[in-house]
């Protein structure tokens, strides 16, 4: 994997106290890249949001358009409370979206490349929208993991386990996949830049599908994010109507 994968212009002394979390002379690319994102966003939103005005310009439309527009897309899916999660759902789609970005750059890479980095987003929403299960519901929102009819416990628990523990497989190993693949089709290539006809292609077909790929999967995951968190938020209704109704019968 290390062979085809091209050398990046950027690398940062490694300076982590214990040796086994982050090994070798220098910090773990994913983890220097996610660094470039964040710093890239704060920036970003600094600039939007340090002088801000009653008839937004600039930066500061810009930002605010961006926010808005996820902000509507969050409450078409989840419905009326999307908009509570405009701070966690926009921030991991801007994050996704910029680190896929990042790697059409020659000399960079993505860090939704490494599967360690996707984990960590899929586990993060998955805990999310588990803990906003609860936060919503109480601990009858652990009712749906019953089933619909008491009797069915015994077969329904592990079942909806099982589904729930593969919705952040799914969730990491789709990105890691996907940026992967194309990340490692465009290194490839720029390997060959001494001959045309590689780099034309680069150019004409591979740049403009790597951005198409960039933006569909970032979007991808913010649905199914948002399909999860609005599942949480309606479980627990579903689950007292079904359970209510087994008792009145």
């Amino acid at each position: 994997m290390e062979a085809i994968q091209h050398a990046l212009i950027l690398r940062i002394p490694n300076f982590w106290p214990v040796s086994w979390f982050a090994p070798g002379p220098f910090v773990p690319d994913h983890v220097m890249l996610t660094w470039l994102v964040m710093l890239f966003l704060t920036i970003v939103s600094y600039l939007a949001t340090r002088n801000l005005q009653s008839v937004p310009a600039g930066a500061q439309n810009v930002m605010e358009l961006v926010v808005e527009e996820i902000g509507n897309f969050l409450e078409s899916v989840i419905g009326p409370k999307g908009r509570r999660y405009v701070w966690l759902l926009g921030t991991v789609a801007l994050y996704i979206l910029c680190g896929n970005l990042l790697g059409i750059i020659p000399g960079l890479s993505t860090p939704t490349s490494n599967l360690n980095t996707t984990v960590a987003l899929a586990v993060t929403i998955f805990i999310a929208y588990n803990v906003i299960g609860v936060i919503e519901h109480g601990w009858r929102y652990l009712l749906h993991f019953l089933g619909p009819v008491p009797l069915l416990a015994p077969i329904m628990v592990p079942i909806e386990i099982i589904g729930h523990l593969a919705r952040p497989v799914s969730l990491s190993i789709r990105l890691f996949g996907n940026m992967f693949g194309e990340h490692t089709v465009t290194a490839i290539l720029l390997s060959l830049w001494t001959l045309v006809i590689p780099y034309l292609i680069y150019l004409g077909l591979v740049l403009w599908l790597g951005l198409f790929v960039a933006v569909v999967q970032a979007f991808v995951f913010l649905m199914l994010s948002c399909v999860y968190i609005a599942g949480a938020l309606e479980g627990g209704h579903e689950e007292d109507h079904g359970h209510g109704s087994g008792a009145h019968a």
